[in-house]
């Protein structure tokens, strides 16, 4: 198996889960309720701020300086992000993000690098594709929009160099434990939705 291989069959595996995520039921989770720009900016804000803290977590405390180095990148990304989003907000000082939810308390619970890599830059940047891209749609032609379009393709980079540091690391049963890991990342977003939409 390689990276490609991977990603396919986390997608194959996922798919059920992953059109979930890029549906319009995504927006109405979100929103809790009816789709509503302050909510979903609020929501994306909060999804930013969990994953800035996961990856400044992991960067404090990997013990590899390459991957110190990469997880600190990403905690730069994400914080950036945050500051973005906020910024788009008409109140950002009414909000503090804070909520992590069980992706992220999953994926603060792994330790080894191939477990990290796998949820953090694979399972997670899956998701959040699909969310921007389902943000896009919503926000239209707008300031927002664009926002989201510069947020996904700064994720699908990420996306890159998590599966690139996955084929420079990984060997024999560590593909294994890769797919699974993105899988279950994948799948505790959906399950996550669900529960978002029984309450809304």
């Amino acid at each position: 198996m390689d990276a490609d291989d991977l990603r396919a069959a986390v997608e194959a595996d996922r798919t059920d889960d992953l059109a979930l995520l890029e549906s319009p039921d995504l927006l109405v989770a979100l929103s809790g309720g009816d789709p509503d720009p302050a909510r979903l900016l609020a929501a994306a804000a909060d999804s930013e701020h969990a994953a800035r803290e996961t990856f400044r977590e992991w960067a404090g405390d990997a013990a590899d300086a390459d991957l110190r180095e990469t997880f600190a990148a990403v905690a730069d990304q994400e914080a950036a992000h945050h500051r973005r989003v906020r910024a788009a907000m008409a109140d950002p000082d009414g909000h503090d993000s804070g909520r992590a939810g069980p992706m992220h308390a999953y994926l603060r619970g792994r330790q080894g690098p191939i477990e990290r890599v796998a949820g953090g830059m694979v399972g997670r940047t899956l998701v959040s594709l699909r969310t921007h891209d389902r943000l896009i749609d919503f926000f239209g032609d707008g300031n927002r929009a664009a926002l989201f379009r510069d947020l996904r393709d700064e994720t699908a980079a990420c996306l890159d160099d998590g599966l690139a540091t996955l084929d420079d690391r990984a060997e024999g049963d560590d593909w294994a434990t890769a797919e699974a890991v993105a899988g279950y990342t994948v799948r505790l977003a959906a399950d996550d939705l669900r529960d978002a939409l029984r309450d809304a």
